[in-house]
């Protein structure tokens, strides 16, 4: 039996990158862009974007609640720049402003594009539990994580502050793993 694909979250964002990053590592994967797609998955990545569009297209495609029940079934989820504010329990900013509803995922309080503006982009070394060596981070218009909630684990950080969370199989990372170290986050 060949072994169920990674889905991606393919509504709007960086999803090509994530796919040549799994293909590098020889990982099969699927463009989900429809809730019936996401059941064939045995993880999802929801990558980069912009956060109120993705909200949007979620929604008008009905991927909310699938998504949502793939977390409550135990399967892996790794969420990316905007893909970790999709994945936060919170928004630090007025959701009528912004328009991004969450989906709760991940007891933390982020702040959209808390590094910067586009310019203010930088690549810079992320140290990571568990690893001796730090790794790149990109960080494009970053998401900064303000609060971490009980049980949600730090998996890195970047000159002391957190840039990448963790509960139970739900990973959120404020930088792009796909434009540098690659897929080795979903676990």
């Amino acid at each position: 039996m060949t072994e169920q694909p990674v889905g991606i979250l393919a509504l709007q964002g960086d999803f090509a990158l994530h796919a040549a990053a799994l293909d590098r590592q020889g990982v099969a994967y699927l463009y989900v862009r429809r809730p019936e797609e996401l059941t064939a998955c045995r993880g999802l990545v929801i990558p980069g974007g912009e956060s109120t569009t993705m909200t949007r297209l979620m929604d008008i495609v009905g991927l909310r609640q699938p998504i949502l029940d793939f977390a409550a079934a135990g399967k892996p989820i790794l969420g990316t720049c905007a893909g970790l504010i999709m994945l936060a329990a919170r928004v630090d900013e007025d959701e009528r402003r912004h328009g991004v509803k969450p989906l709760g995922l991940l007891d933390v309080l982020v702040r959209r594009n808390g590094y910067g503006r586009q310019v203010d982009s930088f690549v810079d070394e992320v140290v990571v539990a568990g690893r001796a060596d730090p790794v790149p981070g990109v960080f494009i218009r970053a998401p900064r994580i303000l609060e971490v909630g009980a049980g949600v684990e730090v998996v890195a950080t970047w000159r002391g502050e957190t840039v990448g969370v963790r509960s139970g199989k739900v990973t959120g990372l404020a930088f792009h793993p796909e434009a540098g170290e690659g897929e080795s986050w979903l676990s």
